[in-house]
């Protein structure tokens, strides 16, 4: 049954690539009992050469890597006692601002906060433009008195938390002890161990980026900050969101966490539905999901059991140019939803 509902869903994809809209695209469903199918259509690669993509290839998750890695490591530490989540950040960075202690409104800012992206930070900011040394862009971040505005998805948040997780671990993101790494096989921090699908044309580093985390600001963090720099191929993906489904992931309190809305249609790291949400209109109100900058995307319906992923490189070789991304996910989502409820 889930794969005749693959085979529906991922018609609007293939057609993307068919008409040269993106260069590659894998969809693929899984089921809380486990039931998995994947499709797959393209290139992995362009440029230099044309390189066909396959089920072993390495996606670039781009934000992805928020709810997977980041959020999870949060949820789980949080679990073991070692955070709360409703106290300020400064419990495990206490040199936050550390010239304004009493001032300081970024001193006042809580691990909650930062996953449902309730705070004042910019959307935007090219930190990668202002030195290329990970340690003193982590001080810049830090020290910053960061400009004040109404509440947006801001990056900023994931990289307090990931720089939180440092200080708690006493290890960078990827360097958790044997035996707790949260994720799965099929998910890595860059440089993954496969080949890779490329993404943009990089204009500061001046090559096609493949295997390399895309996003400025990751790389010039080191490649393994909150806000980015997961790979994954579309098992790791999946095997990820199977666990998830199963309750393999995180505890009962913590599941309700990332699926009780913190602040508008954001939870603690995920989105729920809204009015024009990638996942689409036809998901159930348990569902969660996240999208990646790279042509990336998990969704997940607690309700129905289901998730499914959508991995494309549609930055290839350009981020200027309309692939179609933000029609593309929707039309994806209801299709898959539709299909399953057809056949359940």
């Amino acid at each position: 049954m889930i794969e005749d509902v693959c085979d529906e869903a991922f018609a609007a994809a293939a057609r993307h690539v068919a008409d040269g809209r993106i260069p590659g695209a894998a969809l693929g469903l899984v089921t809380a009992d486990g039931a998995r199918a994947v499709r797959l259509a393209g290139l992995a690669a362009r440029e230099p050469e044309p390189e066909a993509l396959t089920r072993e290839h390495w996606f670039d998750l781009a934000s992805v890597s928020k709810v997977i890695a980041t959020t999870t490591m949060i949820l789980r530490l949080a679990e073991a006692g070692r955070l709360d989540l409703d106290r300020p950040l400064t419990d495990a960075i206490p040199d936050l601002r550390q010239y304004d202690p009493l001032g300081a409104a970024e001193r006042q800012l809580t691990f909650r906060d930062c996953l449902a992206h309730r705070t004042f930070f910019p959307a935007v900011e090219p930190i990668y433009t202002y030195g290329d040394d990970p340690a003193r862009l982590r001080a810049f971040v830090l020290q910053r008195e960061w400009r004040h505005g109404p509440p947006v998805y801001s990056d900023i948040n994931f990289i307090l938390l990931g720089i939180a997780i440092e200080r708690i671990t006493g290890a960078p993101l990827d360097h958790w002890p044997q035996g707790e790494w949260p994720m799965g096989e099929g998910l890595c921090y860059g440089p993954p161990p496969g080949a890779a699908a490329a993404t943009e044309r990089c204009m500061w580093r001046g090559r096609i980026l493949k295997g390399e985390v895309h996003d400025e600001n990751a790389a010039a963090l080191g490649g393994r900050p909150g806000h980015a720099g997961l790979f994954g191929t579309i098992d790791g993906v999946l095997g990820f969101a199977e666990a998830l489904l199963r309750g393999e992931v995180l505890g009962p309190a913590m599941l309700e966490e990332i699926r009780t809305a913190q602040y508008e249609h954001r939870t603690c790291g995920w989105e729920l539905p809204f009015a024009g949400w990638s996942g689409g209109q036809a998901c159930s109100p348990l569902t969660i999901g996240h999208t990646g900058f790279t042509g990336t995307g998990l969704w997940v319906d607690f309700e129905r059991g289901l998730a499914w992923t959508l991995l494309t490189n549609r930055v290839h070789p350009t981020r200027h140019f309309d692939s179609g991304i933000f029609v593309l996910r929707p039309e994806t989502g209801e299709a898959v939803v539709r299909g399953f409820d057809r056949r359940g």
